[in-house]
């Protein structure tokens, strides 16, 4: 649903009062001990962040995709692993608007969108993580249900959530034909899956866990739109999520950016301030510049997603470009900030640790030069 210019304004505001008063003051506490900040991801249900794309129809705010990135973006800003927490769930809500049952929709979009459910997508295992074709977690149809049987890793919300979109295998592998037997489920933590939760150099705070299913039995209705379409399924919806990691990117390549700025006036060498120093002056540019074109490139995607277009190049240009960008402003952040940028008590060392999870996540910026070469060359073919 497309959100007029002044109803965005007023989201926005809402957005940074809420980052400002709930989430700056005590974000330290958390990220330092690792602790889940339960009472942000409370007050994020009541502000119907739970339900941010999801449709009216089932309870959510129905935002368009440029309007979410640019929440997104501010709340990465401020500290990453907030963003994540709404992120990964938003993916598996997706999933179900667009592949689910009439049923399946009326039963889970309003909970999802009250935040009653929260969850995220269990994808990754211990020995695939982008060929996701290669995934040996099984589920075995038995007359009304599944049995499902594997294990998953860094599964965001997998911990302190209490519901999963999982990808697993239901048949046989003829030769040539690997994604045809993949199907995608929703499945539920009361259902019996065991998760534990995974120490990280950073995005700290938000659950990141391994996920155990044995004979875990799983209705047959929990289906999410037929056998043999999950990678498909899961794949579409792997677009909104590299947008949304590359707002991510804008978030905190900005916040380097910023923070940047401001000490370089303040700290003084050599009689001046630091940002009068052409060593500087060039770092800042380049930082400034890759924070201008990363949001562009972002906001370019999301408009293409918002028309229904297909927009794997530009979701790809856009996390590609924007991960990046987090990483190199983190690093030039680093080094303007000096031994200060070393210490917890700035944020520049956070931003450093959080920052190369974005190249990894939601597909590897390797691949993403892939799928960005590809579609160059399927959009452009030579004439006959």
């Amino acid at each position: 649903m497309k959100i007029d210019s002044s109803d965005q304004s007023l989201i926005l505001d809402s957005i940074d009062s809420f980052l400002e008063r709930d989430v700056r003051p005590h974000l330290k506490h958390f990220e330092s001990n690792d602790e889940y900040p339960q009472e942000m991801a409370d007050k994020m249900a009541e502000m119907g962040l739970f339900g941010a794309t999801i449709s009216p129809e089932y309870g959510g705010l129905g935002l368009d995709a440029e309007t979410y990135v640019k929440i997104v973006e501010r709340v990465a800003a401020i500290w990453m692993s907030v963003s994540g927490i709404f992120n990964s769930h938003l993916i598996m809500c997706s999933a179900v608007e667009r592949f689910g049952t009439d049923s399946m929709k009326k039963n889970y979009l309003p909970r999802f969108a009250s935040g009653e459910l929260r969850g995220g997508i269990a994808l990754t295992e211990p020995d695939c993580g982008t060929d996701l074709q290669a995934v040996r977690t099984r589920a075995e149809a038995r007359g009304d249900h599944y049995l499902l049987n594997g294990s998953k890793m860094w599964s965001t919300n997998s911990v302190e959530g209490n519901v999963l979109a999982v990808l697993a295998k239901t048949g046989p592998e003829p030769a040539g034909t690997r994604s045809k037997n993949l199907s995608l489920f929703l499945v539920q933590k009361e259902m019996g899956y065991q998760t534990s939760k995974l120490k990280k150099l950073g995005y700290r705070g938000i659950d990141t866990g391994e996920v155990s299913f044995e004979d875990v039995k799983v209705p047959k209705d929990h289906l999410i739109g037929g056998e043999g379409k999950g990678l498909q399924q899961i794949l579409s919806g792997l677009e909104l999520g590299r947008i949304n990691v590359a707002a991510r990117g804008v978030g905190i390549a900005r916040a380097c950016l910023e923070e940047s700025l401001a000490y370089a006036q303040q700290r003084k060498t050599f009689g001046k301030p630091i940002c009068e120093h052409q060593s500087i002056q060039i770092k800042l540019a380049d930082m400034a510049t890759r924070v201008e074109a990363s949001r562009l490139l972002t906001e370019q995607a999301a408009r293409a997603y918002d028309r229904g277009e297909r927009c794997d190049l530009e979701a790809g240009m856009a996390k590609l470009n924007a991960t990046e960008a987090a990483l190199e402003n983190s690093m030039e952040a680093m080094r303007i900030h000096g031994a200060y940028g070393y210490s917890p008590e700035y944020n520049i060392e956070r931003y450093y640790r959080d920052a190369p999870l974005l190249a990894i996540g939601e597909g590897t910026n390797e691949i993403q030069r892939l799928i960005i070469a590809r579609q160059l060359v399927e959009r452009n073919p030579l004439p006959n």
